[in-house]
């Protein structure tokens, strides 16, 4: 039983460590973020390129291998087909994500090169006073002499 509380102690450290509850928020963002590029894709990009080259649906491009079998009115096996419109929409959803994960690390880089600079630009100590001269030396070893006497 000691290996098994070991076991789960050693699992919840683990599991609350900074960077794994990092990681969950960042690949929820993530997704949710992913939602987001598909309805621009799907519901506003799309629709203006398809009325650019005429008014075609990117989604009814496809190619058929084989037809969908109808009987009564009903389908009875579906249609077999190549759907490369869905695919075009596909690449241009991850070509907008892609984009703008770069602008965000761009920002982030640029960010940090700055912060960089700032810190590169602060002097780390004030610099030591010069060392007296020879002369000052000897000046300030006379200069005691005589206040001793």
């Amino acid at each position: 039983m000691a290996e098994k509380k070991g076991m789960l102690q050693e699992f919840k450290e683990f599991a609350m460590k900074g960077n794994v509850i990092d990681l969950a928020v960042g690949m929820i963002i993530g997704s949710a973020f992913g939602t987001i590029t598909s309805s621009l894709v799907n519901d506003i990009i799309m629709p203006l390129v398809s009325m650019l080259i005429g008014g075609i649906d990117f989604t009814e491009w496809k190619w058929v291998l084989k037809e969908a079998v109808i009987e009564d009115g009903e389908v009875v096996k579906a249609a077999v087909s190549v759907n490369f419109g869905t695919f075009i929409s596909t690449i241009i959803n991850f070509i907008i994500l892609a984009f703008a994960i770069f602008l965000m690390v761009k920002a982030i880089n640029s960010a940090r090169a700055k912060a960089e600079k700032k810190e590169e630009e602060k002097p780390a100590e004030p610099p030591a006073p010069p060392e007296p001269s020879a002369e000052e030396k000897l000046l300030t070893e006379i200069r005691d002499l005589l206040k001793k006497e």
